[in-house]
């Protein structure tokens, strides 16, 4: 019987938006709280679940298409983005949704294409600048 989609066993395999490199993603259930997990090649990246549907709501209530805005979290994220709203001192956790430090940034990159894969939003997929929106 196959694991469900999502898990690590049969993880979300994924491309950024402009379709240039591939990624995985699952959730991990036996963290307290659960998180999301995304492995780049042999870079692993730790979000915090909750970012799913707080990235949702938050889409929801803006209505209209969204910058995403991808930055490294070293580098600063265009204001009205993606990105910087989700490392925002204004979103529902206060702050950052990445958890290891040093590596909490391009939250604009890799939560969009998993929200287009659970069928939440519309995701563009061009070779710059794309935008979202909630479905």
């Amino acid at each position: 019987m196959a694991k469900e989609k999502g898990s690590k066993e049969n993880p979300w395999k994924l491309k950024t938006p402009p379709g240039a490199s591939e990624y995985a993603m699952h959730k991990e259930e036996s963290a307290e709280p659960p998180i999301l997990v995304c492995t780049v090649g042999k870079t692993v990246l730790h979000y915090q679940w909750r970012a799913v549907d707080d990235l949702h709501k938050m889409l929801k209530r803006h209505g209209d298409w969204m910058d995403l805005g991808g930055a490294d979290e070293q580098k600063p994220a265009k204001d009205g983005t993606v990105e910087a709203w989700g490392r925002s001192p204004k979103n529902p956790v206060g702050g950052w949704y990445g958890l290891k430090k040093g590596l909490r940034g391009r939250f604009g990159v890799y939560l969009p294409p998993l929200l287009e894969a659970l069928g939440l939003a519309e995701l563009e997929h061009n070779p710059k600048n794309n935008r979202m929106r909630a479905k």
